[in-house]
């Protein structure tokens, strides 16, 4: 595929110096496309800039149709968009399929939210004066969007935005472009009005002039820490708001009590599956002494077991690392964790298929210590650590330790635990008795501390990143 911005409407080609492979099989190209300098984000947040006003002021059921036409030629081509992802990403068909049906969801969801937006009616203090508020549209945003998720990230940020009457200047990863091209095809070919939603592709000096554009009202990003703490310098000069998901280290505190074989489903779930490249991923595993050790035997057995494979063989459960640099990343840390003193149970190794790609064996890393790098630092990959703690005070201790907060989980089948777990355990998002990763689509999204900052993503608490609220007094 040789892919084009897409600005004002229409294609807008640059020089193909950017290129992905298939990490499934890296002898084959899928897509070559253009890096977007700051003169091509500039024409894209001048045509969303030109479009928003008349897009804001559209009835609206006018955007509740785009967004309903949207999902369902999602639903139609989800196969195909499926089987695309799996060949630019990596994760499995089912799982690429699936993403594609969820953004297909998302785009439903928010086609209805766009007819809902409300505002309320006051008494007020002084006779004869009625005070109401609206809710009424952010204006310009500038959605930054990560690879592991390429459809349903890029789908729960434009969804709202266009909902309710936003224009789009979309940026994303440099390893999923191809998607985002799909997508943007698809949103034009719904009737979305020439500015509406904008592309711009390329490498991270895209991103950064798109974050520091004085036209742009709003960003949105997922990806790392120190990535998003530039994008904070860059909107913070002109006061934009601004919108971050920077990831996890998330624990899953496993008791005593726990039945062992839902437990070891649970953790098997949450820190091997889709490669571990989730942000919600369960990437250390807080265990009771009492049943660590059987926990941890049991774990790689099932870890060591999964089919790592081409992400379009239908026998693969696990595909391989985005990129090259990721699975070096992974390998580097499990390195690390054995340096410090952790037990390689399981994995830890590059893998040689048939074709040639970023594979990895799911790797399980015991005896780590709370303190330890693999236990603080996002690694993004198949790689779970087990800490061993005395009790449940203890483990949610270690749990809450750290600078991330985005998603914590328990297994237990004690209610009153469960219950100050979620309390008490200092995350966005708590899971009891299901994996860290696997969100609904029509709930908020989001954590605390070093994960999040701005308002939440997804769901009913959406409009409050993407709109504004006027108070109008009016006398009688």
């Amino acid at each position: 595929m040789q892919l084009d911005h897409f600005i004002n409407g229409a294609p807008v080609p640059g020089d193909l110096v950017l290129e992905r492979r298939n990490p499934s099989d890296t002898r084959e190209l899928v897509a070559r496309f253009p890096d977007a300098g700051a003169d091509v984000v500039d024409a894209a947040v001048v045509a969303a800039s030109a479009a928003q006003p008349a897009w804001a002021a559209a009835s609206p059921e006018v955007r509740a149709d785009l967004l309903e036409a949207i999902a369902t030629t999602l639903f139609a081509r989800s196969a195909a968009l499926g089987e695309l992802l799996a060949r630019e990403e990596g994760k499995t068909r089912a799982e690429g399929t699936g993403e594609v049906l969820r953004a297909a969801r998302i785009f439903r969801y928010f086609a209805g939210e766009a007819i809902r937006l409300h505002g309320r009616t006051l008494a007020s203090t002084r006779p004869g004066v009625e005070v109401r508020t609206h809710h009424e549209s952010l204006g310009v945003v500038g959605l930054i969007t990560p690879w592991n998720f390429p459809i349903a990230i890029p789908a729960w940020k434009a969804a709202p935005a266009l909902a309710f009457g936003n224009t789009v200047v979309m940026k994303p990863a440099e390893t999923a472009p191809a998607m985002a091209s799909a997508l943007a095809g698809i949103i034009a070919e719904c009737g979305a009005p020439a500015g509406v939603f904008n592309l711009v592709l390329g490498a991270g000096g895209a991103g950064a002039a798109l974050a520091a554009h004085s036209g742009v009202d709003g960003i949105s990003f997922t990806g790392s820490q120190a990535t998003g703490q530039k994008v904070v310098q860059s909107t913070a000069a002109r006061r934009a708001r601004v919108q971050l998901e920077m990831g996890g280290k998330n624990p899953l505190v496993v008791l005593a009590d726990a039945d062992l074989d839902r437990a070891v489903a649970i953790a098997l779930d949450g820190g091997f599956f889709q490669t571990g490249q989730r942000c919600t991923a369960s990437s250390r595993v807080i265990v009771e002494d009492a049943i660590h050790d059987e926990f941890v035997a049991r774990l790689a057995q099932r870890a060591c077991a999964l089919n790592v494979g081409h992400a379009l063989d239908p026998a693969t459960q696990v595909g391989p690392a985005n990129s090259e640099a990721q699975l070096a990343r992974n390998l580097d840390y499990v390195g690390i964790a054995t340096g410090e003193g952790g037990r390689l149970v399981c994995g830890g190794q590059r893998l040689e298929r048939e074709h040639p790609g970023w594979y990895m064996a799911p790797s399980l890393i015991a005896d780590t210590d709370p303190a330890m790098r693999i236990n603080c630092e996002e690694v993004f990959g198949p790689v779970v650590s087990t800490i061993r703690v005395h009790d449940y005070d203890a483990a949610l201790s270690v749990a809450n330790a750290g600078d991330f907060g985005l998603s914590a989980g328990i297994v237990t089948n004690q209610h009153d635990r469960a219950r100050h777990f979620r309390r008490n355990v200092r995350a966005g998002m708590v899971m009891v008795n299901l994996p860290t990763a696997g969100v609904d689509y029509h709930v908020p999204f989001g954590g605390v501390r070093g994960s999040s900052h701005g308002p939440r993503e997804q769901g009913f608490a959406a409009f409050e990143f993407y709109t504004t609220m006027k108070t109008v007094y009016e006398a009688g």
